[in-house]
């Protein structure tokens, strides 16, 4: 009687079928592993290069506004540069102010009243008076410079004619005489005290003849 053993070749079936589907699994895990690392690096290659690309993005930003403030600095330092350049000049000019004495303020005034025919021959001062003496076409002129003489605050008022000569002024070859006033004008002068503490005189009046 011969007996053949089915069940072992059912288990041998068995045992080659699971043998094989541990294959498969294992091939399927390493075929997933290397498809997630290859999307791994994929992402974080793209992340890489978009990084990279802000970054470029940001230095070429601030390299532009680097050189828009190197720009603004340049126009800073030349303004502070004239803003000094002027600030010494005004200081200078104060200065000359300050250091201006009542001759030199007489005599900015004195030329400042001279109108229109009508000049000067001799400016004498001392500590209490001024005396000019000169000439004018017209009476008119005179009256003109005594007004604006007194116009000043570091002469007394009124201001007197001490005298005045009609007197002939001869003229060119061939021209006729020409009839001029010869006149004194005399001032009395206010204290240093009281002249120092009033501004310069700004008086009216024409350039002298």
């Amino acid at each position: 009687m011969i007996r053949i053993n089915l069940l072992g070749v059912d288990r041998q079936k068995t045992r080659k079928a699971a043998a094989f589907d541990v294959g498969q699994q294992l091939t399927l895990a390493c075929s997933l592993i290397l498809v997630a690392t290859a999307l791994g690096l994929g992402w974080w290659y793209w992340t890489l290069n978009e990084e990279a690309t802000r970054v470029e993005a940001e230095i070429e930003a601030a390299q532009r506004e680097q050189t828009r403030l190197r720009s603004l600095l340049t126009e800073v330092q030349q303004f502070e540069a004239r803003r000094a350049q002027l600030q010494q000049r005004v200081q200078l000019i104060e200065q000359l102010r300050a250091g201006q004495g009542i001759p030199v303020q007489l005599l900015d005034h004195v030329s400042r009243s001279l109108p229109d025919m009508l000049w000067l021959t001799e400016l004498d001062q001392t500590a209490e008076a001024l005396t000019i003496q000169g000439r004018s076409t017209t009476l008119i002129a005179l009256s003109d410079f005594v007004g604006n003489l007194a116009n000043s605050d570091l002469l007394v008022r009124p201001i007197e004619i001490v005298n005045s000569q009609v007197e002939a002024l001869q003229g060119g070859q061939g021209q006729p005489s020409i009839d001029v006033i010869r006149f004194t004008v005399r001032a009395a002068i206010k204290s240093t005290d009281v002249a120092q503490q009033t501004p310069a005189p700004g008086g009216r009046g024409g350039a002298g003849g």
